[in-house]
């Protein structure tokens, strides 16, 4: 069994603990599930912004605690006040170390947020919903089309919107009208390497109109560059700046850096 199936696995029993411990009523009082959504698509095609989609996250099963004492509200406050497009929160507790807490105490940002976790359920997208996400984040390696189908419509009745993350060229066929934001991991999630080069080629085949993200393994402002040629609008990049001693002064700095660089798209 891979890393990935044994996170789905988990999840599966988190979830059926979850709907016995509160329901949904209870989570459509919640005071964030009233709130008008921003729409992370808007941002990300808005050509002032930087495209990037900043994540926090303490740590991961590949590279173990990435950063342990990190204060979510302050650093997802500099991403925001540095110029990221939007954030990502993780909110897996065995695996990541997040929380539903962390997404919350990062609400107080008026940029789009969206809910990294692996979602398997309606009850997710609910949760969702109620502590504060404008989006939800959907991997194709752990869903089938009918279901990611099925999952981005309840989102979209929600006025959430969805990200759809792809690793293999055999999940392109997960990409269906529900979906308007396509996210390519550079990392396979079961084995963990990275490979930009196999996420170009992806690319090229995803259909037009889709706006398309790159996720993992970028550290530098010529990644930017690089996938800006083969027309991807979002960055998903949290490891990058996390793995720092002050993740805020590190996004600060590539920000500049980005700024200062001449590239076409943007």
């Amino acid at each position: 069994m891979n890393i990935l199936d044994t996170i789905i696995e988990n999840k599966k029993q988190e979830v059926s603990s979850k709907k016995a411990e509160r329901c949904i009523a209870d989570l459509e009082r919640s005071v964030f599930f009233a709130r008008e959504t921003l729409s992370l698509k808007k941002f990300l095609s808005d050509e002032s912004r930087t495209g990037i989609i900043a994540e926090f996250k303490r740590k991961s099963p590949s590279k173990g605690i990435i950063n342990a004492y990190a204060d979510v509200a302050e650093i997802t406050k500099s991403y925001t006040d540095n110029g990221a497009s939007a954030l990502s929160v993780l909110t897996d507790e065995k695996f990541f170390g997040g929380s539903a807490d962390d997404l919350m105490k990062a609400r107080n940002n008026q940029i789009p947020i969206l809910r990294k976790d692996f979602i398997i359920d309606e009850y997710q997208v609910i949760e969702a919903k109620s502590v504060g996400a404008d989006a939800i984040l959907l991997i194709a390696a752990c869903l089938t089309p009918r279901q990611v189908q099925n999952l981005a419509k309840f989102a979209r009745s929600l006025h959430l919107q969805t990200l759809l993350e792809l690793h293999e060229e055999e999940e392109l066929q997960h990409i269906c009208e529900e979906i308007e934001i396509v996210g390519i991991n550079n990392r396979n999630l079961k084995t963990f390497e990275v490979d930009i080069a196999r996420s170009l080629r992806m690319a090229e085949k995803i259909p037009s109109g889709k706006i398309k993200i790159a996720e993992s393994g970028i550290s530098s402002v010529e990644n930017i560059a690089l996938f800006k040629q083969h027309g991807f609008k979002g960055f998903l990049i949290g490891e990058n700046f996390m793995k720092e001693k002050k993740p805020s002064v590190a996004f600060a700095s590539f920000v500049n850096k980005l700024k200062n660089t001449s590239m076409p798209g943007r």
